[in-house]
């Protein structure tokens, strides 16, 4: 019986690269376009850089700075600071946590789970989800206001419909690309949906959608604050009431508090990352 011969370097056939800028080489002419892309921005744009890095401009800048570096840490202005950061905590953790849940329910008709899925609401899903975060959390939280007026109530709910939409985007992806073997075997024996992706999708994907649900809230941390710029209770609000007096040493507090604020949270997500990950 003859043997197949075995494939030498006289019979390989080794395929070069094309040449740079080539009809086949789309890379090349993909960063070529953003380059021309950033040039063009460049261009268009008025940026004043001698302006901006002129004597008089950095003078002013850093005298701005020394009066935000010396804050106010009398015990009365500690007393009503500890509150608004508390407030801020809660505003991003509960609005995390509803974006968590409403972005898990519009993920699963937003992603095609398998081959034969007919996947019938994906495209008004992702239409949904698209909407929810492409309008700002500030927007949001304006238009909250007129029915749950001021307070953090309006800001919750503002950071709760945006997040939905960003969370709900990351979920839908993670589900369409988790390994579809598990799932297979359970459908192969006529198993429901409903409890495939309990079983089987969900286990598989869930140290990521913990992941996207402890950066999500480390953003609403800094987002909690800025909603109360409009209104909406916490740390933003001292900070838009007293930059707006130019109280910069109080201003400088709420700022350090906001930078404690986010370390924490982002050494409690780090931890959990690190816990899940064992």
């Amino acid at each position: 019986m003859a043997r197949t011969p075995l494939p030498t370097a006289a019979n390989e056939v080794y395929r070069l690269p094309p040449p740079l800028f080539s009809a086949r080489c789309r890379a090349c002419w993909f960063l070529a376009a953003v380059i021309a892309l950033v040039a063009a921005s460049f261009w268009s744009l008025d940026l004043q850089w001698a302006r901006f890095l002129s004597a008089d401009a950095l003078r002013r800048m850093g005298r701005f700075a020394a009066e935000l570096l010396s804050p106010n840490v009398e015990a009365g202005f500690l007393r009503k600071l500890l509150p608004a950061a508390l407030e801020t905590l809660a505003m991003s953790l509960l609005g995390t946590l509803l974006a968590v849940v409403g972005g898990l329910l519009l993920a699963l008709p937003a992603s095609k789970l398998h081959a034969e899925d007919p996947a019938r609401w994906r495209a008004v899903a992702r239409l949904l989800l698209n909407v929810l975060r492409s309008v700002p959390e500030l927007m949001w939280a304006a238009l909250l206001l007129i029915a749950a007026g001021l307070g953090p109530l309006a800001g919750t709910l503002a950071l709760a419909l945006h997040t939905t939409g960003v969370l709900g985007r990351l979920f839908a992806e993670s589900m369409e690309n988790a390994p579809a073997g598990p799932g297979f075997a359970l459908r192969v024996r006529g198993v429901p949906e409903g409890r495939v992706v309990l079983y089987a999708t969900l286990p598989q994907i869930l140290p990521q959608l913990i992941s996207y649900s402890l950066y999500r809230w480390e953003n609403n941390i800094r987002a909690a604050a800025i909603l109360g710029v409009v209104g909406a209770g916490g740390l933003g609000q001292m900070l838009a009431f007293h930059l707006g007096l130019f109280q910069m040493a109080e201003t400088g507090s709420v700022l350090a508090a906001m930078f404690l604020l986010v370390a924490l949270v982002d050494v409690a997500s780090y931890a959990a990352r690190r816990a899940l990950s064992r």
